[in-house]
């Protein structure tokens, strides 16, 4: 698994703007590219990335997002990640999403992801 990468979603669940952004920092590169089905358009750089997942800590507090697989080929990461947490009700929920990402000197220059794993 990509240290990059795991530490990337380690910091989904950092509420702290500074502290979220070094963890940030150490994952990923200056000018990182980044896609989800919530991004309307590419986010580009740390500074709109950190201001995105700002969001998701502040709209789901206690939720956690945990690299759960991956599998590398022709120099691309596929990575399945369990975000998860306790729901309005109180129970627990798990949402998978899957992740490709691209690194290059051991930090990601690019994210692309997409809701579930594409099971039907």
């Amino acid at each position: 698994m990509s240290d990059s990468i795991s530490t990337f979603f380690e910091a989904w669940q950092i509420q702290d703007a500074s502290a979220r952004r070094e963890k940030i920092i150490g994952a990923v590169v200056q000018d990182i590219k980044y896609d989800d089905p919530r991004t309307p358009e590419t986010i580009n750089g740390i500074e709109a990335l950190n201001d995105y997942l700002g969001m998701f800590s502040a709209n789901a507090p206690g939720w956690a997002a945990n690299v759960v697989k991956t599998d590398t080929i022709g120099g691309v990461t596929r990575c399945t990640v369990a975000f998860g947490g306790k729901g309005p009700d109180g129970t627990e929920q798990v949402q998978l999403g899957q992740y490709f990402a691209e690194t290059e000197g051991g930090l990601v220059t690019r994210f692309v992801g997409f809701v579930g794993t594409g099971e039907l």
